[in-house]
């Protein structure tokens, strides 16, 4: 017997229907003799109903109090699946991340988990109850109701895994599992039965939205094993663990991610000093403006030309700051450029086989695609080119490294 803690988010329980639905398969895994702990979201488009209500009264709302109106989405939600299992002959109870007694930091709106007292679910498990959780919420020392943020049930159902030593974490989601890349650019791509925590993060971090960076975090750092399913479809969906098999089949490249909101800027002409890199980003970090890819040439005449990259949400804010920079250091000029993306290929397979690096090089110019930055990493090499250039390169890149599903419909 098994115990699995299961996670299904705002489109899983978005209507009745979905609930209904849900409570249905959670019927069927008890049937089956598992111990069940369910972490469930708010229903689709609840928190943002919640937190459009919240600026209705104020353009800045406290914390504190965002805090306990966004939880009740969340409550909602587990007394109704608790119903709906009841209904079902399915013992079960709800309980709120502070009736658990999740107890988090005093970040209000971005808490995060120190620590979770398991003995009540356990108690309510040996009595053979299903326990439905609320997900993206817990309570801080002084008895605060706090939110983790968005998409923070993830890391709720992660953490309760952790903390009960269950043997798997389940993740619910309107996909049937992690694809090479996004079948919508390529109609070939396949879903992975497994892919390693260090592969899902460089994948989570380089824009594939399946899941949150900071659940798989915490999954790799307590060696929970996660496994990304389809909601109401069936099928094995993907694992993701700490195993990096080695086999001959074991492919070399994972995936390919990509990003379209990638911003580049370029200050040229800048004395080549030390601790010149400082002091162009130092004020780009004070703004808050998180840096992506860094470049810097060093010219015959001893100046330098930097060029880094940002979200293109930070990108007007960042030349600002840009400006300001290159006038104090008698800069020669600031360019930008907000019409490119990043191309990433991922794998734990590049530790052990070489040439991975020019293989995509070659693939990109075989199609006329100029590389205008690159970063490398231990398992990723990630390249900035012109955006009206991605989905092309993204498919080049899944027929060179063999990626290809033969059927062409994933799978």
């Amino acid at each position: 017997m098994a115990l699995i803690v299961q996670k299904f988010g705002g489109t899983s329980v978005g209507t009745v229907e979905r609930i209904e639905q849900v409570a249905e398969k959670i019927k069927r895994f008890r049937e089956k003799g598992d111990d069940i702990v369910v972490v469930v979201s708010a229903m689709s488009g609840e928190t943002n109903r919640l937190i459009d209500l919240a600026k209705q009264i104020s353009a800045e709302p406290v914390g504190r109090e965002l805090d306990v109106m966004v939880s009740t989405g969340e409550q909602v939600t587990i007394a109704l699946l608790a119903m709906a299992l009841i209904k079902r002959g399915v013992p079960a109870v709800s309980y709120t991340g502070a009736q658990v007694r999740i107890l988090t930091d005093s970040a209000h709106t971005k808490a995060r988990i120190l620590q979770i007292d398991g003995q009540r679910i356990q108690a309510d498990l040996k009595e053979g109850r299903v326990v439905v959780v609320a997900g993206f919420q817990g309570v801080d020392a002084q008895g605060n109701i706090t939110t983790l943020g968005r998409g923070g049930s993830d890391t709720t159902g992660v953490a309760l895994a952790a903390a009960l030593k269950a043997d798997e974490c389940q993740i619910y989601t309107d996909v049937d599992g992690v694809y090479t890349t996004d079948p919508r650019v390529v109609s070939k791509a396949r879903r992975l039965e497994k892919i390693t925590f260090e592969e899902m993060l460089e994948m989570a971090s380089l824009g594939s939205k399946v899941l949150q960076i900071r659940s798989v975090e915490f999954a790799g750092k307590y060696n929970v094993p996660l496994r990304v399913l389809h909601s109401f479809q069936e099928g094995p969906g993907t694992l993701i663990t700490l195993d990096e098999e080695e086999s001959m089949e074991q492919p070399i490249i994972s995936g390919i991610a990509f990003n379209r909101d990638e911003a580049k800027l370029t200050i040229r002409g800048v004395p080549d000093t030390p601790g010149i890199a400082f002091k162009i980003l130092g004020p780009v970090s004070a703004a808050n403006i998180e840096v992506d890819m860094i470049v810097q040439n060093v010219a015959h005449d001893k100046t330098t030309d930097f060029t880094f990259t940002v979200h293109r949400n930070d990108y007007a804010s960042a030349f600002k700051v840009l400006e300001a920079t290159a006038a104090e250091m008698g800069a020669r000029e600031v360019s930008g450029d907000t019409d490119i993306a990043k191309v990433s290929i991922v794998g734990v397979g590049m530790r052990s086989h070489a040439g991975v690096a020019s293989r995509m090089f070659e693939a990109l110019a075989k199609e006329s695609i100029n590389i205008q930055m690159i970063s490398t990493s231990e398992i990723k090499v990630s390249v900035v080119i012109e955006e009206k250039y991605l989905e092309l390169a993204v498919r080049a890149l899944h027929t060179a490294f063999e990626l290809d599903s033969p059927s062409g419909k994933g799978e």
